[in-house]
């Protein structure tokens, strides 16, 4: 969800300057900066802790169904079926990942404080329609016990199109698809000057998010080696629409050189009148030129395919009329507070912000990809020049905290909103990941039973 933009558009393209437009729109003035949080969640049968599918009196369309008639939002179909709910006066979302990953996406929201009032509440409301049924929810970045086919697909044309294309570009997309989840935060730009500063510190401090939240330590029932293999799996997932953008760094980079960029990824698909057609092997360009594939009907561009097409782009930060941070895999209550928190802090608030660039400024495009990397496997562990990714870690989280104090944004009670920092300032205190920790129980008091994740780590 838009951290404040949620109208859909429909115009027909006609230049390649329409996109540029469509992403400046996205400027605003400060003051209406707002913060839209995402995060996603596997669902589990409490009692056999397999996954749940979308059919049958305890599915995932049961689920919705429940939540719908408890929350009155507008119902999303596709082909009949329901995939999500949208509210229709807030401008928040809930919808479906491939593999029946429930996530939420958040109303544009002017603080932290109504940002974790929104979690809180809608976790209390999944509860009370997912508690008759038997169905729990887990926060980790991978799923830690089912194999891949063990994992129900949800009834989305979109994705039956990336499951076909997906093993042509890359080893891993389908365990993105199927076996990830993530926490993300959506922010504001006031210019375009401040669209880039901001583009290339959240690119450059990525990692140090995956480090500081890696929380995906097992794979089929087992430990993997990763602290964060939802990190990995995105190294081979598509290398087409996926990374760290290296020309985001170069002089002169703008929307028009991020249109550029994504006017040359490969297409999945463009809709009409709720069918999904097939674009891949086609670029945009391609098809903003006129290219069509035999099978597709033969319409003009609009900019609702573009807005689609941005959908289908998976770089660590992603350019749309907002910026989406990226790297942080799923977690429970707390964390989900905290990477909003974390890049709020950094991003919202200029001093913090330029301290954070001069921290980064001469980091070389080697450099960034070689720690995106190293920090799947080691954490905050990993080696970075002369120091490693704890003191990067600990410099990061407290000027996050001068932005946040900086903000004065007080709850009720006259606390603001540096408390939603406090997990994050536990872990590099400790020097020790959500990971290191889930290691830590896995092989010593659960003796080797994963099945205690469900138990210990459920919502």
């Amino acid at each position: 969800m838009a951290a404040s933009d949620t109208s859909p558009v429909v115009l027909t393209l006609d230049s390649r300057e329409t996109l540029i437009e469509s992403l400046s729109s996205g400027e605003k003035p400060k003051d209406k900066w707002r913060i839209g949080s995402e995060h996603e969640k596997f669902v589990f049968y409490k009692d056999t802790l397999d996954p749940v599918p979308y059919e049958g009196e305890r599915g995932i369309e049961r689920l919705l169904l429940g939540m719908e008639g408890l929350l009155g939002w507008k119902r999303v179909e596709d082909k009949g079926k329901i995939i999500g709910l949208v509210d229709p006066i807030e401008g928040g979302a809930i919808s479906l990942e491939p593999g029946g990953q429930f996530e939420l996406s958040g109303a544009p929201l002017d603080n932290l404080h109504q940002t974790c009032r929104e979690v809180h509440g809608h976790l209390a409301q999944l509860r009370e329609v997912a508690d008759p049924l038997g169905i729990g929810f887990l926060g980790l970045g991978v799923s830690p016990k089912w194999h891949r086919e063990e994992v129900p697909v949800m009834p989305k044309s979109r994705y039956g199109i990336m499951m076909n294309y997906m093993p042509k570009v890359g080893s891993r997309g389908l365990d993105m698809m199927f076996r990830s989840c993530t926490i993300q935060v959506n922010l504001d730009f006031g210019s375009e000057a401040d669209m880039v500063q901001k583009m290339r510190v959240g690119i450059a401090l990525q990692p140090i998010a995956t480090a500081l939240f890696a929380n995906s330590p097992f794979v089929d029932g087992h430990k993997n080696g990763y602290q964060s293999l939802r990190g990995a799996i995105w190294h081979d997932t598509d290398p087409d629409r996926t990374g760290t953008l290296p020309f985001v760094f170069e002089q002169g980079f703008g929307y028009e050189q991020y249109v550029d960029w994504a006017l040359d990824v490969p297409m999945y698909f463009i809709t009409r009148e709720g069918t999904y057609y097939d674009m891949t092997g086609m670029t945009f360009r391609d098809y903003l030129n006129g290219k069509r594939k035999d099978d597709t009907p033969d319409t003009m561009p609009t900019l609702q395919d573009w807005e689609d097409h941005l959908t289908t782009v998976f770089p660590e930060v992603r350019l749309k009329r907002y910026i989406e941070m990226r790297g942080a895999d799923g977690g429970p209550w707390r964390r989900i507070c905290a990477l909003p928190a974390l890049w709020t802090g950094l991003l919202y608030h200029q001093p913090s912000l330029d301290a954070a660039w001069d921290l980064v400024k001469d980091w070389t495009a080697e450099e960034r990809d070689a720690m995106r990397i190293d920090v799947a496997t080691n954490g905050l562990k990993t080696k970075f020049r002369d120091t490693n990714i704890l003191a990067i870690a600990k410099q990061v989280v407290d000027l996050s905290r001068k932005g946040l104090a900086a903000r004065d944004r007080l709850n009720g009670a006259g606390f603001d909103e540096t408390q939603y920092l406090a997990a994050l300032e536990e872990t590099v205190t400790m020097g020790l990941t959500p990971s290191d920790q889930l290691l830590m129980r896995y092989n010593n008091e659960w003796g080797g039973n994963i099945d205690r994740v469900f138990e210990d780590f459920a919502y």
